[in-house]
């Protein structure tokens, strides 16, 4: 029992901070392209935008996984 809330608990804090993340990498993006930069770099700053977020949710997966407290 305590291996399965242990786990629905790092789902929950997995997927509130991939909604973070996002938000925050969004955020960045439309800044980007206030300040001036050409709408033809979209794609490029979209993918490397989905790679950083990827690298942040593998850090959360393996940090809460590894380092989240036993009940």
């Amino acid at each position: 029992m305590e291996i399965f809330i242990r786990g629905i608990a790092i789902a929950i804090e997995v997927i509130i901070l991939a909604a973070i993340t996002y938000s925050i990498l969004k955020g960045v993006k439309l800044t980007i392209f206030e300040l001036g930069i050409s709408q033809k770099y979209d794609r490029i700053i979209s993918t490397l935008f989905l790679v950083v977020g990827c690298l942040i949710a593998v850090f959360f997966i393996a940090h809460l996984t590894f380092l989240y407290p036993t009940l």
